[in-house]
């Protein structure tokens, strides 16, 4: 019995063989619109006869193209992360096909030339059969790739109709189980284009550099004779395939995006080209461009927008860009599919590297479910499925392959090893050998170029980069001497799911430090939230399992370094600021005053594009600035400055350092900053307190200075004329979803902390007392089942309008686990909602992500503080705060000094009730402002799919002590 042609092995038929995409002066048309459109939720029940061009479809709707039929009121998105579905029957289907149909006419222009022509669709998922004019073209799969038709014998004077019948799954579906949602539909665009006679059907560009001469070669291969027009580099009517040999070439990188414009020309279509002279090699473990180590700082990039999913506009393709080199991002990776090659070309022209993956990814099959083993039946080793994996790699380079940005191809993503990803290497390497092959999965490498790896933790990454890590199971030991001499790529890691990565600073430093380390990959660059406003209007996202989905993957769609409007995180501000291009900081040597230690970071440019400038700040208020004059850095240079001549800070003094642009570029104005670092000069005076005040019982209260306190639990009640409640011990927060984990860890430490019941601690008073001028109060906090508690002491003593308190934090038990925080919670009235504060800021800082927060004096409102991370979780948190104030606006404030620092939260809402909320839109305000002051807190890590928090920033019970002075100050009605 013969397969369906949506379930068959085949990738297509009637399509044209892969070339290059490029434009021409050929007379194209666009069929971006509006299309009429009918859906039905299966195969059988998509009626037959559409196909005819007199078929009356005036019953039928109408959707836009490109766009996903489901994000238009059509059947409904699903997300999954690795499992398929639908049952994994390969290549079988489900009988629930949801199948679209798509009518479009179109007249041709006048003046449309006779002859050949090509129908094309770039992006169209899963499958789709063509008619045009009632005549069957063929089909197509493969999503994310471009089918070209031949239509020039069909094409009509007059009204033309083009139908599409498209289904959601199709054998085509078991290779594309990529992490993301599965939304069918003609999502790029469609485009008929006039072939005409001696026309240039596709081409080759070969354009290297030779570092050490300066000069570049170039070759461009024709599919029929061409001559070739470059006029900046005097090449005129150069007959293509014959090499040319140029001295004096500015070579492309992603640092110097050099494009050289010029014509081929066939004797009937004249073709614009552009062309960097770049060439990359693998040599002595180190992958470089143009003879030099290359270091990529980049971020796997799925396409996506909220409103329209993969369907993207320029506009928004040229903000992804700009964003990303706004922020010291240099790499992209394709995952796990080509992007639209718009975006190429705009990685081509603002200078980012790539790696551009093969629209192939298949596991599901990694699951056992039903299985005798993981990867039982995987299309990867399967003869059946041969054609269609190299059909879908062939696509991929052939489309692509004139792009100077792309350094790397890539086989596809977590597809496991096989006999089809070899034959797709082999190809690959005979069709471009001028480029490295990467496919993370084969940790074996026996058809790759470089050792890649995913997620892999700090401590394996150091031994890889050493060379002493662990063999690769099941190979010999000469190829596992060849793995060894590759380059690695942690083309995966800093998983960004909600608040965090934690430790990528601690990354960086390794591959600073490893020269076979050439860099990473954060995961990933946006949220992928679906836009779905709140009951009153505000922006909210919808998320894996709120769209009725059989089975789901919940938020694990939601782990972009932007939020789904492109918004930074604090995540990506984090990121940003550990990839820098130049580095400030502070040097003493031996001796000598403090100075200034800069560092380009750069791989290929010096820093005469950069403007340097210092502020002096005295207890976080500048007082002074100017130029600092630093010498041109050559790439991976260094310099040691003295201090420029400043005045006297009276208090704590810091000098902060910036690098600057000197120039407008393409991505950036002038002064958008490159680099900054903190030098400081002097530290912080505590004042002296006043003579204490002698604490007196008056009934059911204590009296001690400008305090009330209860006479009978020790709780402050009151300062001056602020009405509070608390400070009690808070060892909890809304689990991120780093604390929840990942399937990896075996131990997850919200579930850990949620048994213990760290968020449901109750308050045992053992003993309120004064001695002298001293209020002590002695606690015991423990929650319900368990001998664990903490016993905490709080001194409390005034002296004139200030309180102070000296807490002595003691466990009790044996502690299983880090604590979430060590802080106290205090309640305070709603009024006091402006907050301003000295220490980091202006965003969040946790003890493994805090690189980007900076010292100096802040202010926000309460309702600023939060981080709308899609996922309401533990959020907010600022670091090293000196000073705080919460004041409202009639001047009733209340100040807080941390000795030496604190940490600070403070929202409308507790922690309970941020930690059940789905989305924002489920949180209420209260009438109360919950603050709570840090003594410290535990990491963020990147447990959600990557490792924990690393040691170093674990939160271990243990003793402790710390002091918070409080005061306040009155209204001024």
């Amino acid at each position: 019995m013969s397969l369906p042609y949506y379930e068959a092995y085949t990738p297509g038929t009637g399509v044209l063989p892969a070339r290059a995409a490029f434009a021409s002066d050929a007379p194209r048309i666009d069929l971006s619109g509006d299309w009429t459109f009918r859906y039905a939720p299966s195969v059988a029940r998509a009626a037959d006869g559409f196909q005819s061009p007199d078929f009356d479809d005036a019953a039928w709707g109408t959707l836009p193209v490109p766009a996903h039929w489901a994000l238009h009121g059509h059947g409904a998105p699903i997300y999954t992360n690795v499992r398929y579905p639908f049952p994994v029957d390969p290549p079988h289907v489900p009988q629930e096909n949801p199948t679209g149909d798509y009518r479009r006419a179109f007249d041709l222009p006048a003046g449309w030339p006779h002859g050949d022509a090509v129908l094309r669709f770039d992006g169209v998922e899963s499958c789709y059969r063509v008619w045009l004019n009632g005549h069957e073209l063929g089909h197509a799969k493969g999503s994310r790739l471009p089918a070209e038709f031949p239509v020039g014998r069909l094409l009509r004077e007059g009204r033309n109709v083009l139908a599409v019948r498209v289904h959601q799954w199709s054998s085509g579906s078991y290779l594309e189980d990529q992490d993301m949602w599965w939304l069918a539909g003609i999502f790029r665009a469609v485009t008929v284009i006039a072939r005409p006679p001696e026309r240039l059907d596709d081409f080759f560009v070969h354009a290297g550099y030779d570092h050490t001469t300066g000069a570049g070669s170039l070759r461009i291969d024709c599919s029929t004779p061409a001559v070739l027009t470059v006029p900046e580099l005097g090449i005129d009517q150069h007959p293509a395939g014959r090499e040319l040999q140029l001295d004096g070439i500015e070579p492309w990188t992603a640092e110097t995006p050099r494009l050289y414009r010029g014509e081929l020309a066939t004797a009937g279509e004249k073709v614009p080209v552009r062309f960097g002279f770049r060439t990359v090699t693998i040599e002595d473990g180190e992958v470089r461009v143009n003879g030099r180590r290359l270091q990529l700082h980049g971020v796997n990039r799925h396409e996506w927008h909220p409103d329209t999913g993969r369907a993207l506009t320029p506009e928004t393709m040229r903000a992804d860009v700009e964003l990303m080199k706004q922020h010291h991002i240099n790499a992209v990776r394709t995952s796990h599919y080509p992007p639209d090659d718009a975006f190429l070309d705009l990685c081509d022209e603002y200078g980012l590297w790539v790696i551009d993956e093969c629209d192939l990814e298949t596991h599901g099959f990694g699951d056992a479910s039903g299985r005798e083993h993981p990867w039982q039946d995987n299309p990867s080793d399967d003869p059946n499925w041969r054609d269609a994996y190299l059909d879908r790699m062939r696509r991929t380079v052939e489309r692509d392959k004139n792009h100077p940005s792309i350094i790397l191809w890539s086989l596809g993503n977590e597809a496991g090893t096989g006999t089809n990803l070899a034959a797709m290497a082999d190809w690959t390497r005979q069709r471009d050998p001028s480029r490295p092959i990467h496919y993370e999965s084969d940790h074996a490498c026996a058809y790759v170029d470089l050792y890649s790896r995913m997620y892999t933790s700090h401590q394996e990454v150091e031994a890889i980069g050493r060379g002493t890590e662990e063999p690769a199971p099941g190979v010999t030991e000469d190829a596992d001497a060849r793995r060894r001499a590759m380059p690695f790529l942690l083309v995966e890691y800093g998983h960004a799911m909600g608040n965090g990565p934690g430790g990528l600073a601690e990354y960086q430093e390794l591959f600073d430090t490893y020269p076979r380390c050439a860099g990473g990959f954060v995961w990933e660059w946006i949220d992928h939230g679906i836009s779905r406003p709140a009951s009153d209007g505000t922006p909210d996202y919808a998320y894996g399992g709120e769209f009725g989905e059989e089975i789901h993957d919940e938020n694990f769609v939601i782990d972009g370094l932007c939020f789904p409007d492109r918004t930074p995180s604090p995540g990506l501000t984090e990121f940003a600021k550990v990839i820098e291009p130049v580095r400030i900081t502070p040097t003493a040597p031996d001796g000598q005053t403090p100075g200034i230690h800069v560092t380009n970071r750069y791989g290929f440019i010096d820093t005469c594009h950069l403007a340097f400038g210092w502020q002096l700040l005295d207890d976080g208020v500048p007082i002074a600035a100017g130029p600092l004059d630093v010498p041109a850095l050559a790439p991976g240079h260094s310099t040691r400055l003295p201090l420029p001549p400043h005045p006297s800070p009276l208090g704590e003094g810091y000098l902060v350092v910036r690098a600057t642009l000197a120039k407008n570029t393409l991505w950036a104005p002038s002064g958008h900053t490159v680099g900054w670092g903190e030098i400081p000069l002097t530290e912080r005076t505590v004042p002296q307190l006043s003579t204490p005040s002698i604490p007196a019982f008056a009934g059911n209260s204590v009296n001690l200075g400008p305090a009330r306190f209860d006479a009978g639990t020790g709780a402050l009640q009151r300062i001056g004329g602020i009405d509070l409640s608390g400070p009690r011990l808070d060892l909890w927060r809304a689990p991120t979803d780093n604390d929840h984990a990942g399937r990896r860890h075996p131990v997850r430490p919200a579930e850990t902390w949620s048994r213990l019941g760290l968020d449901r601690l109750r308050q045992r008073t053992i003993d309120v007392s004064t001695t002298g001028d001293v209020l002590t109060v002695r606690t015991r906090e423990a929650p319900a089942a368990t001998a664990l508690g903490v016993f905490a002491t709080y001194r409390w003593s005034a002296h004139g309008d200030t309180m102070r308190v000296l807490v002595d934090i003691d466990p009790d038990g044996n502690w299983p686990c880090p604590w979430p925080r060590l802080g106290l919670a205090l309640t305070l009235p709603a009024t006091l909602d402006q907050v301003s504060w000295y220490g980091r800021g202006p965003g969040e800082a946790y003890p493994d992500s805090r690189q980007a927060a900076r010292i100096g004096r802040h202010t926000a409102t309460v309702d600023d503080l939060q981080t709308p991370y899609v996922r309401p979780q533990e959020n907010g948190h600022r670091a090293d705060t000196r000073l705080l104030a919460l004041t409202a606006a009639d001047g009733t404030s209340l100040h807080i000094t941390g000795i030496p620092t604190l940490g600070f939260t403070a929202r409308r809402w507790t922690s309970h009730a941020l930690e059940a909320a789905a989305h924002h839109s489920d949180l209420t305000p209260s009438d109360h402002i919950h603050l709570t002051l840090d003594h410290a807190v535990h990491g963020l890590g990147s447990a959600s799919c990557g490792p924990g928090v690393l040691p170093a920033h674990h939160l271990t019970p243990a003793t402790a002590r710390f002091e918070i002075r409080l005061s306040h100050q009155e209204s001024h009605a």
